[in-house]
C-alpha cells in the first residue's frame, strides 16, 4: 500500500511538471507565449534563465520518477539527496508564501499583483504556480514515504542514540555558527514580513505586496525553525529522547530554504544584474548581506550533510552497511 501511494504521488509530480516544462521550452526557443512585455529583460538573460529553470524542473521530474521505481531504493543516496534538498528549498517557501499571500489578499481585499498583466499574462501565473502547488505536495510527499522506507530505522531513533561519526566534533564547530547565522537572517526576514523598513530602500519597501510580505515571513520562519533543528542535531544532549526525524526535517527544510530561496536567488539576481547593461553587480545593504549569509550557511550545512552521509554509508557496502547502522541505532535506542 505504501509503495502504491509513493508511486501515485511520484507520477502525479511528474505530470505536474509538464506544463511548466513546456512553457519554459517555448520561451527558450523564442516563442513568447503569454509574455506581455518582451523588452523588460534582455534576450540573452531571458534565454539563459529559462533554460536553467527548465533544467531544474526536468531534474525534479526525473527524481520524482526515480522515487516510484523499485530500483530507486538502490540508487546512491547522494544522487537523490541533493536535488531533493534543493527542491525542498524552492518549493516549501513557495507553497507557504503563496498560500499565506493568497489568504492575506482575500482577507484584506488588496489587489492581486499577478493579475496586473504588465509583464506576463495572468493565466501564466495560474499555470506555473498551480503546477508548483501540485508538484510540491506530491514530490515531497513521495520523498517522505521513500525516506521512511529506506531509512526508517534511523529516522525513528532517538537523538541520544545516534552513532558518533569521525568528524562530528569538527562539524559542530562550523554548524553551530551556521545555525546562529540562519537564526539572525531569519529574524531580519520576519521583521521585513511584519512591515519593518530596516535596511531596505524606500522604493523597494513601497513596491512590496502581501505576497512579498508572506514570502519574507515564510523564509524567515523556516530559517528560524531550521536553526533550531540544526542545533538539536549537533547538540543531541539538549533533547536526547527526541526522535531524529523531527529536528532533521526542520534542519532540512530550513537550511534548504536559506540556501535555495535565499542565497542562490540572491546570487542569481546578482549575476543577472551584472550581465545586464548598467546593472549593479551585487545587491548592497542589508538585503545583500542577508542573501550572502544565507548562501554561506547553506553551503556549510550542505558540506556537513555530505560528510555525514558518506560516514554513515562507509560502515559497509551498499544497503548492507546501511542496515548495520540502522540495527546499531535500534539496539542503542532499545537499551
Amino acid at each position: 500500500m505504501e509503495s502504491r501511494r509513493r508511486t501515485l504521488l511520484g507520477r502525479t509530480a511528474v505530470l505536474a511538471c509538464v506544463p511548466y516544462l513546456a512553457l519554459k521550452l517555448l520561451w527558450t526557443l523564442g516563442f513568447d507565449l503569454g509574455v506581455v512585455d518582451t523588452h523588460r529583460v534582455s534576450r540573452p538573460v531571458w534565454v539563459a534563465a529559462n533554460a536553467f529553470t527548465f533544467l531544474l524542473d526536468a531534474v525534479a521530474a526525473a527524481v520524482a520518477h526515480t522515487l516510484t521505481r523499485p530500483a530507486g531504493l538502490r540508487t546512491p543516496a547522494w544522487l537523490l539527496a541533493f536535488p531533493l534538498w534543493m527542491a525542498s528549498g524552492l518549493l516549501i517557501p513557495l507553497l507557504t508564501g503563496l498560500v499565506g499571500g493568497t489568504t492575506a489578499g482575500l482577507l484584506t481585499g488588496a489587489a492581486n499583483p499577478m493579475a496586473a498583466g504588465d509583464f506576463l499574462a495572468p493565466w501564466v501565473f495560474g499555470v506555473v504556480y498551480g503546477g508548483f502547488l501540485i508538484e510540491g505536495v506530491t514530490l515531497l510527499g513521495a520523498f517522505v514515504l521513500y525516506a521512511h522506507r529506506r531509512w526508517g530505522g534511523l529516522l525513528r531513533a532517538r537523538l541520544g542514540a545516534l552513532p558518533d561519526t569521525g568528524t562530528r566534533a569538527l562539524q559542530r564547530i562550523f554548524l553551530v555558527p551556521a545555525a546562529l547565522v540562519m537564526a539572525a537572517a531569519g529574524t531580519v526576514q520576519v521583521l521585513w514580513g511584519a512591515g519593518a523598513k530596516t535596511g531596505r530602500a524606500a522604493a523597494g519597501t513601497a513596491a512590496g505586496t502581501f505576497f512579498s510580505a508572506a514570502s519574507d515571513w515564510s523564509q524567515g520562519l523556516l530559517s528560524l525553525v531550521g536553526a533550531g533543528g540544526l542545533l538539536l542535531l549537533v547538540l543531541p544532549r539538549l533533547r536526547p529522547r527526541m526522535r531524529v526525524r523531527v529536528p532533521l526535517a526542520a534542519a532540512w527544510a530550513g537550511s534548504a530554504s536559506a540556501f535555495a530561496c535565499g542565497g542562490c536567488l540572491w546570487l542569481g539576481n546578482a549575476v543577472a544584474d551584472g550581465l545586464s547593461p548598467g546593472g549593479a553587480a551585487l545587491s548592497g545593504g542589508l538585503p545583500g548581506l542577508v542573501g550572502a549569509l544565507d548562501l554561506c550557511a547553506g553551503l556549510v550545512v550542505l558540506t556537513a550533510g555530505a560528510f555525514t552521509l558518506c560516514e554513515l554509508a562507509s560502515g559497509g557496502r551498499g544497503n548492507a552497511g546501511q542496515q548495520m547502522i540502522v540495527e546499531r541505532v535500534g539496539t542503542r535506542t532499545s537499551t
